[in-house]
């Protein structure tokens, strides 16, 4: 049994966890995940992790719940984040990819999972290519330094695993159980160091098949990081957020059954109520250093709204679990 509150002992004072406020605040997020994402792919050529991976994950599991959204959305954001794939196809068939590397692969494929998209000669180019990122190792390590979102190698593992089960081809299955079986050593015995690791360490271990002795260890590691007003932090060092708080919450329910009327998730959807924002957002402040010019991507939060939106996309999924059956 995962442990909760209860569990150590602790008080925190719940919202009413009633559909009705969850649905609220669910489709008060939607329009705005909706305009960021469909705003970045009017703009740019490029797929982006930010904008379109952690939204599709909220709008895919609003549409499930009955959130109007409409499917040619779904359509249009396949195909951006594919025709990007495909401009780079020969690059991942020869084993170069592309900025970012493994993290932007197995993001983008994610992404596709999440919008519909149907196998093709693009997407068995970048599962080949995650297959022999890095094959002399026993995970795939991020290449980039942007906090949170790729700065973690158990979260570029997760992404490739989840690429490889998902997109990989029949015919490489063989070598594709080997890389998940040596990833599978890895995640069980590598320690993590914050909230990111934390989280991706749990959803990997699950998707890779760990035992239910290992999901539950890694599971009370990120739960018992919860703090009093029922959040995450990021960092230990930081106040607790919306990207940390929905991720931990997502990672809980989907990887170690954390039911959403448990003590713990209740009090971690009431924290995401009470900090959403009058427009439907959440703001995060950014701990990465930009390197590419600024742009306004139909998201508010300036500066700030790349972890903005994908923090507001952790938050929504998190309330659409929150909201029941």
């Amino acid at each position: 049994m995962i442990p909760t509150f209860l569990a150590l002992g602790l008080v925190i004072p719940l919202l009413p966890v009633k559909a009705d406020p969850i649905r609220s605040a669910v489709a008060a997020a939607v329009p705005r995940l909706m305009a960021g994402a469909g705003g970045h792919a009017e703009q740019k050529t490029c797929f982006a992790c930010h904008n379109q991976a952690t939204p599709a994950l909220a709008l895919d599991a609003a549409r499930a719940r009955g959130i109007d959204v409409p499917k040619k959305f779904f359509t249009a954001q396949a195909e951006h984040v594919a025709g990007f794939l495909a401009s780079n196809k020969e690059e991942f068939r020869t084993g170069r990819g592309t900025g970012g590397q493994a993290a932007t692969a197995g993001y983008a494929l994610f992404a596709l999972e999440l919008n519909g998209h149907h196998p093709d000669d693009t997407t068995a180019a970048v599962a080949s290519y995650l297959l022999k990122f890095q094959s002399s190792r026993d995970h795939w390590e991020t290449t980039s330094d942007r906090p949170p979102t790729e700065a973690s190698h158990f979260t570029t593992t997760y992404f490739a695993i989840r690429g490889l089960k998902v997109w990989g081809a029949k015919a490489d299955r063989e070598q594709i159980d080997k890389r998940i079986e040596k990833a599978r050593t890895w995640l069980i015995k590598t320690a993590a160091k914050d909230t990111e690791d934390r989280v991706f360490r749990l959803l990997a271990i699950k998707e890779a098949g760990v035992g239910e002795k290992e999901i539950a260890a890694a599971s009370w590691e990120l739960l018992k990081t919860q703090r009093m007003d029922g959040g995450w932090g990021q960092l230990d060092s930081l106040a607790s957020d919306a990207y940390a708080t929905g991720s931990a919450l997502y990672a809980l329910h989907h990887s170690a059954d954390l039911k959403v009327d448990s003590p713990a998730y209740r009090a971690g959807v009431s924290f995401l109520v009470k900090t959403q924002l009058a427009d439907g957002t959440w703001w995060v402040k950014s701990r990465s250093k930009p390197f590419q010019k600024y742009y306004e991507s139909g998201f508010p939060h300036e500066n700030d709204q790349f972890i903005s939106i994908s923090a507001s996309g952790w938050a929504t999924v998190a309330l659409v679990e929150g909201m029941g059956k």
